[in-house]
């Protein structure tokens, strides 16, 4: 998940339709330089939340496994 979290952030921050990043690559990737930069630090810290959050969960379901607890 930790690997797929980028890929949500760009569709949550970014207002260009997918599409745009194949046809006008350029101007797609700038936009979203644009609205990355643009970011308040309150957003900003909410995206790195989940990041972290992410990569703590990945961290405790291992070790849930490793003493045996099983998911599903």
């Amino acid at each position: 998940m930790t690997c797929i979290y980028p890929i949500v952030v760009i569709f949550i921050v970014d207002t260009v339709p997918f599409a745009t990043y194949l046809h006008e690559p350029k101007e797609a990737f700038q936009t979203l330089g644009t609205n990355l930069s643009s970011l308040a630090p309150a957003d900003i810290t909410v995206l790195l939340s989940g990041l972290v959050g992410t990569i703590v969960a990945g961290f405790a379901m291992k070790a849930l496994r490793k003493r045996g607890y099983r998911m599903f």
